[in-house]
């Protein structure tokens, strides 16, 4: 079941499991998490040059999600478990001065 406004590839879905182990019907929650951060993603990995986001949020553990903010809603492109360093920034533990990460609205 997928939330309103929330979409994603069936393969690129099937392929995010497979190397991160965690599926995008869990991932969709993280938009629920009242304590999310974002920042926009300027990653090299955006090779689409579309408007990518990056957010942590909790959905059972911490995740690290990318998606797409599209005419129809919220894109997911990839999620995976954060990383120490993004576990401690979204507890507030650690900043890395201009990383970026702000409060979601």
């Amino acid at each position: 079941m997928r939330l309103d406004g929330i979409s994603w590839d069936s393969e690129k879905a099937r392929l995010n499991l497979e190397k991160h182990h965690v599926s995008f019907e869990t991932v969709q929650y993280i938009f629920s998490d009242p304590d999310r951060l974002e920042r926009f993603d300027r990653s090299e990995n955006n090779t689409s040059r579309e408007e990518r986001w990056q957010t942590l949020g909790v959905v059972g553990k911490v995740l690290f999600v990318v998606y797409a903010e599209t005419g129809k809603g919220k894109q997911l492109i990839t999620a995976r478990r954060a990383t120490k360093a993004e576990r401690r920034s979204y507890n507030g533990y650690y900043r890395i001065d201009g990383e970026g990460w702000t409060k979601a609205n």
